[in-house]
């Protein structure tokens, strides 16, 4: 089957184009939003391919895969005819939550496709049928040594995302544990920075941290967090959205209030022992629920139903 995407969140497109498919990747120039092309930080399979947009015409393509609002009509222009299509939403409602209705509401004729069922509770879908298809994550291996007794923070965009990120509270979690802070523009923050490294040196370098914070306010999961737990790291989370599905008792503490994750947090740093104990039991578990050939097969069935339907 080929497939067009466009490359929007670097970590899901990761898996997701690990599927067995052809994976078209528009490509504008500049490699703005609307074409970034193929990603430079993230090792993807030679059937993802970059195709300028003005050549996408000329690709048989079998189903698109929309991210954003505006991503149905480019599609249409671009291909210069209608393709089936499914819609994946990977951010939570915002505004007035419990009335935020969806882009595509009043459509019945394009699958919606939320991340986590926390995503399709909140969201008001209307019309639109939905599916879940959790989130997966290739398997780094087990990485983590834990040597360095500080926590290490991914967060992409820190300053502008302060209080969905949960980077307000970053202060209070430093004044008991080192942090170090990974993502993109990341630099300028008065911990230990790592910015735009490729995934496998960012995973590298995570897990030599004894401990993983997750300090997210509103965000559907977060893969970051899913790929700190693969890599063996015990985490302390705030129990918001989906982290409370995500998160057993045995791998880490989540909790909305800061204060016993802050202790917890110090608890984790300063025994390295129950911290490598829970780290084996967030890596178990995250494996079991976000396993890669799960996510692979929950696709696949559902592009073929698609495929098949047009």
């Amino acid at each position: 089957m080929r497939i067009l995407l466009w490359h929007v969140h670097g970590s899901y497109t990761s898996a997701f184009v690990r599927g067995g498919h052809e994976y078209v990747l528009p490509l504008v120039p500049g490699r703005g939003p609307d074409g970034r092309g193929r990603a430079r930080t993230f090792d993807w399979p030679a059937d993802a391919r970059e195709v300028p947009f003005d050549r996408l015409r000329d690709e048989p393509v079998d189903v698109v895969v929309y991210q954003r609002p505006h991503e149905p009509e480019l599609a249409r222009e671009w291909l210069g005819r209608d393709v089936p299509g499914v819609y994946v939403e990977h951010n939570t409602p915002a505004g007035d939550v419990p009335r935020t209705r969806h882009p595509l509401a009043d459509r019945d004729d394009v699958t919606l496709v939320h991340v986590t069922h926390f995503n399709e509770l909140f969201w008001d879908n209307g019309r639109a049928p939905t599916r879940v298809i959790e989130h997966g994550v290739p398997d780094p291996g087990h990485l983590y040594t834990g040597e360095l007794p500080r926590a290490g923070v991914v967060v992409n965009e820190p300053v502008r995302r302060t209080r969905v990120a949960g980077t307000d509270l970053l202060p209070r979690f430093a004044a008991r544990v080192p942090l170090d802070v990974f993502g993109m523009r990341v630099t300028g923050l008065p911990y230990g920075t790592y910015e735009d490294l490729p995934q496998h040196a960012m995973h590298a370098e995570l897990a030599r941290r004894r401990v993983y914070l997750h300090p997210y306010r509103w965000t559907s999961l977060g893969l970051a967090l899913v790929e700190a737990m693969t890599l063996g790291m015990p985490v302390v989370a705030l129990a918001t959205t989906e982290a409370v599905e995500a998160v057993p008792p045995e791998a880490g503490v989540i909790s909305t209030d800061v204060d016993v994750l802050v202790r917890a947090l110090a608890d984790f740093a300063a025994d390295p022992e129950r911290a490598a104990q829970a780290g084996k039991a967030a890596r178990a578990a995250a494996l079991a629920r976000y396993g890669l050939a799960r996510f692979l097969t929950d696709w696949d069935r559902l592009l073929s139903e698609v495929s098949a339907g047009s």
